[in-house]
């Protein structure tokens, strides 16, 4: 089992060119965010324009559009109930994000079929939340898009229903394949090339509603920023308990939103070590 350490994060996050653009660091599209889940949308949202993320978009219910531009006006918005520009719109997107906070009725159903049908070859999709559950429990086509989880331990074992043959992280991510965040105190990354990767920090700290939320916004903005979209993935599962970590020194509890705060800076900083 390799491990996520900070020499390996270092090697992977680099200084950006001096005539880069908002086009080359990646247009990400999180579907997310209910009536009644609002803030859940609108972490990822932040956990990926702080990761760095060049456009990010979030398509979510009317309702929570005031309060992602007063929070967040660097993020675009969509209303997901318009699936006729939603489905125009996606092929447009490198990285498509959906699940936090989407609840489990048709809309949800509908937006998640959706996603699975129109997807490309080229395109990132993670599923995280909600969107784990859906695709568990249901006859859903398998994507052709290259396919994250981020399931914490109860959505891991619906997931794994998928496969009833086996229980065993390693052997899902191979089979189905796709790439396996197994969310814990050391969170662990299964990809299907039989790899795993162990997250050498984590902080009880971080026990809070949102943060799971973050962390997949931040794996959408990370992706399309390093050469192989693995070492994003990887770097945002370090960065995401690093910061927290540091912030855990000084507070009882952590909130997402503190982290999204932190990344830029750190990003810089890991940046400098890479070139020095």
């Amino acid at each position: 089992m390799k491990k996520i350490t900070p020499k390996h994060v270092c090697h992977v996050i680099h200084e950006r060119d001096e005539d880069g653009y908002k086009n080359q660091y990646g247009k990400v599209l999180i579907i997310a965010g209910n009536e009644m889940y609002g803030g859940a949308g609108i972490m990822a949202a932040e956990g990926a324009v702080c990761s760095g993320a060049g456009l990010v978009t979030l398509a979510s219910h009317q309702v929570n559009r005031s309060s992602l531009h007063a929070r967040l006006p660097e993020c675009m918005f969509l209303d997901y109930l318009d699936t006729h520009h939603l489905k125009e719109l996606l092929p447009s997107f490198d990285t498509v994000l959906i699940g936090p906070g989407l609840g489990l009725d048709q809309t949800a159903y509908d937006l998640l079929l959706l996603v699975l049908s129109e997807s490309s070859a080229e395109q990132q999709l993670i599923l995280d939340g909600d969107a784990i559950t859906l695709f568990a429990q249901n006859q859903l086509p398998r994507p052709n898009a290259r396919l994250i989880f981020t399931p914490h331990q109860g959505e891991w074992e619906r997931l794994k229903s998928l496969l009833p043959e086996t229980d065993d992280p390693a052997e899902f991510a191979e089979r189905l394949p796709a790439v396996l965040v197994l969310k814990g105190h050391r969170t662990r990354v299964y990809t299907p090339d039989d790899d795993v990767w162990q997250n050498v920090y984590g902080s009880p700290a971080m026990a809070t509603g949102g943060m799971g939320d973050t962390l997949a916004g931040i794996i959408a903005g990370l992706l399309h920023q390093t050469e192989q979209p693995l070492d994003g993935l990887l770097a945002a599962v370090f960065f995401h308990s690093y910061i927290a970590d540091i912030l855990a020194k000084k507070r009882f509890v952590v909130r997402p939103t503190e982290v999204s705060a932190q990344l830029p800076e750190y990003l810089k900083i890991f940046s400098e070590m890479t070139e020095s």
